[in-house]
Formats: structure tokens, C-alpha cells, sequence
């Protein structure tokens, strides 16, 4: 059920960024200053979430240039 769940909320995320702008599913206009894309980015960033959730690793994009290098370090070794 959770995979189900975490799918759904992928789609919508990937629906909200792919809205082709018509305001349908727009949470805050684009048009207010400073806070005008804070929705598309926390939509981008449940993507994101959601996509390292279905490939069980960290695909590197929230992450520091350090911790990558530890974590290639642990699978060389």
C-alpha cells in the first residue's frame, strides 16, 4: 500500500510540473515575488524523493559532494 501511495503522489508531482501553465492546478501564481515558484519546486522535490524512494539509493541530488565520495569509498571496498 505504501508503494501504491508514494506512486500516486510521483504522478501528481510529475503532472503538477508537466501543467502546461493554464493555472488549473496552480497552488500559489507564479506572479508573486520571492514565493511565486516555491510550488514547483517542492513538487520537483517530491519527485525526486519519490523516484530515489523506488530506486533504494540515493541518486546524488540531495546530497553533499563528501557524502558521495564516502559512499563510493564503502562500495570500492
Amino acid at each position: 500500500m505504501k508503494r501504491i501511495l508514494t506512486g500516486l503522489l510521483g504522478l501528481l508531482s510529475l503532472i503538477y510540473l508537466v501543467n502546461p501553465g493554464f493555472g488549473v492546478f496552480e497552488l500559489l501564481p507564479d506572479a508573486i515575488p520571492g514565493i511565486g515558484n516555491v510550488d514547483e519546486g517542492l513538487a520537483a522535490y517530491v519527485l525526486f524523493s519519490v523516484i530515489t524512494y523506488f530506486l533504494g539509493k540515493d541518486i546524488g541530488l540531495f546530497t553533499s559532494m563528501k557524502e558521495q565520495e564516502e559512499e563510493k569509498r564503502q562500495l570500492e571496498d
